[in-house]
């Protein structure tokens, strides 16, 4: 049997639990797909390590590394990211140099349109903190802009497309705080790789084909985004080249000019004229808002679980505390005992998960504009009686939010805002044992649509609540003002032990990061698998509503059960991409999802 052919069969086998049959752990959305985007051939040159860690991710092994590694969703961006560590460079620079070729090569999940958070821990001092670079909304926002004529919310993708739901992009500001902060190389170099694949051309892989396909007349309705992604009438293929020289440009300009040369200047202007020309559906960004853009530096949220300190974002990200919640109330239950195959440990793990949805639908906002009870939601008192409710054997009937304790008196209503999948994530550590998780985004898959300058525009404002109320009339915490950043799941982690990082961690997924993120943390502490083994785990996930089931998994062989119990099960692609590095006491082990194109990468 030929190795494209054995990929297939395990495909079509579904993905498998546990250690014995984590080899088995491929993408089982589209199993074709997957084989072709598993290929190492499917990248154009690549390096032969690459190559290497391509083919370990396909046979289900961790790559294994004793100095550096980095993690991420497409080969040549690690490629990038590798030879900057190689070459002495720290957890930051190889950042830099990993983000702005996804930018170029995979641009419908981040870019320079777009924000992140990154939470980084610091070998020499052994703090952790972390950098807020969310959108901002911009100062002409309104709180009725994503209503019609008539006060109802608009349809989602009808504020999605086109420059209304464009935030200031918090990116190329990030780049240059996180190498001010903690870089060693020099700024100008971390581009070079970005600016050759946008020069020569890169290969454009199976799954960018496939997204712009799929999108069709939605990513074709502004000249830019139209005449970049489908070249003379056709939509980009699997294969061919591509090159975009307008971001070619833009990356020269940040190279030598700094992050000044994209919030001042013609991308800045240049951003702004797409954003307000955006025809049909034009936004407020301007200027001002570009040239006030700040990245906040936030200490970092963390939760006690199993003698482990799961760090990761605070407001105005809900990650590292929903994430934090679902781990603290089932500190409390042996999860370990159970298993991952046991439908016990996943009807706990979905009513924590319930529980803390609704808690952060109601709390959680970002608090420069809002109070927040955010130690009251991850006191362990206080989880450690949200998780007794998870002590019997069926589902919770009902799920409400919680009172976490708190000094401020205002009841906040509960906020329904729409976080789709799209997104991605970067996990680095380099050789001095400075660890980095940073999760990036433009929000929807190619966000907004508009592009300038060679990248596309976030849509991030839609990560707002359309509605100040709710049905209740009680006001909504995550409701749209001027300068304020919109709640947000990504949940970049690291996970520590005495004080030095074990585990880094994150996933690209819209409001189902949050289940990504628990579930691999649960399997390389619980349940005793290899990173590789946790981040290629069935996905089981709930967001206070319907439990979803990975379809073309074996974990719908426990849907029926999960259905016993109360759930309402629905089976269905569950895309995550997660990236994780495990520190060991043998070395580096790095893992990357099945599910997408990335690979982990060591030396």
């Amino acid at each position: 049997m030929t190795r494209k052919s054995l990929v297939l069969a395990l495909l079509m086998g579904g993905v498998c639990f546990g250690p014995a049959t984590a080899q088995q752990a491929t993408d089982a959305v589209d199993p074709e797909a997957a084989t072709e985007a598993a290929s190492v051939n499917a990248f154009g040159d690549l390096s032969d390590a690459a190559k290497q860690a391509m083919q370990a991710k396909i046979d289900g092994q961790p790559v294994s590394a004793p100095n550096w590694m980095v993690a991420a969703a497409h080969p040549l961006a690690v490629e990038a990211g590798a030879k900057v560590l190689e070459a002495g460079g720290s957890a930051a620079d190889a950042m830099v140099a990993v983000q702005v070729v996804l930018g170029l090569v995979e641009p419908q999940s981040s870019g320079l349109g777009g924000g992140a958070f990154l939470v980084w821990y610091d070998a020499e001092s052994g703090e952790l903190t972390t950098l807020d670079a969310r959108e901002t909304a911009p100062m002409l926002a309104r709180p009725a802009m994503f209503l019609n004529d008539q006060g109802e919310p608009l349809e989602f993708m009808d504020a999605v497309v086109g420059g209304l739901s464009v935030g200031t992009p918090g990116t190329p500001a990030l780049l240059e705080t996180a190498h001010r902060k903690w870089g060693k190389l020099n700024w100008s170099r971390l581009f070079d790789d970005g600016i050759r694949l946008a020069e020569d051309g890169f290969t454009v892989s199976p799954r960018l084909a496939e997204l712009v396909a799929g999108e069709g007349d939605a990513l074709a309705r502004y000249p830019a985004t139209t005449d970049y992604f489908f070249p003379g009438g056709n939509a980009v293929t699997a294969g061919a080249s591509l090159q975009n020289p307008g971001y070619a440009h833009t990356l020269r300009t940040l190279a030598t000019e700094g992050a000044q040369g994209f919030y001042t200047g013609e991308i800045a202007e240049g951003i702004v004229a797409a954003v307000r020309g955006a025809e049909g559906n034009p936004g407020h960004l301007s200027m001002d808002d570009l040239a006030a853009y700040k990245v906040v530096e936030r200490p970092a949220v963390c939760v006690e679980y199993r003698e482990h300190d799961v760090c990761g974002m605070g407001p105005p990200s809900s990650g590292g505390l929903t994430v934090g919640q679902i781990l603290g109330m089932l500190g409390q239950y042996d999860l370990a005992s159970l298993g991952a195959e046991s439908p016990e440990s996943w009807r706990m793990i979905a009513d924590a998960s319930r529980l803390a949805f609704a808690d952060r639908g109601r709390y959680m906002a970002d608090d420069d504009f809002v109070p927040m009870p955010t130690e009251g939601l991850i006191d362990p008192a206080y989880l450690e009686e949200r998780g007794k409710l998870l002590a019997g054997d069926d589902s919770l009937p009902e799920v409400s939010a919680g009172s976490p304790g708190w000094s401020h008196a205002m009841l906040w209503g509960q906020d329904s805002a729409l976080e789709l999948p799209s997104t991605t994530h970067i996990s680095i550590v380099d050789a001095d044992g400075n660890a980095l998780s940073m999760t990036t985004t433009i929000e929807n898959g190619f966000g907004s649509r508009v592009m300038a300058h060679g990248f596309l525009l976030n849509n991030e404002l839609t990560d707002f609540s359309f509605e100040t109320h709710d049905a209740d009339g009680y006001p909504i915490a995550n409701a749209i003002a001027p300068g304020k950043r919109p709640r947000s799941s990504m949940a970049p982690s690291i996970v520590l032990k005495d004080d030095k990082p074990v585990l880094v961690i994150g996933s690209p997924g819209g409001s189902r990061i949050i289940g990504y993120v628990a579930k691999a943390i649960i399997g390389y502490l619980d349940w005793g698998l290899d990173v590789q083994q946790a981040v290629a785990l069935p996905n089981i996930v709930n967001r206070f509503g319907p439990l979803d089931v990975e379809v073309g998994t074996s974990a719908t062989g426990m849907s029926q059960a999960l259905s016993d119990m109360g759930f309402e099960v629905e089976e269905t692609d569950l895309n995550s991409g997660l990236q994780g590095i495990a520190i060991t006491p043998d070395g580096l082990e790095g893992g990357a999802d099945p599910r997408r194109e990335g690979i982990a990468l060591g030396g």
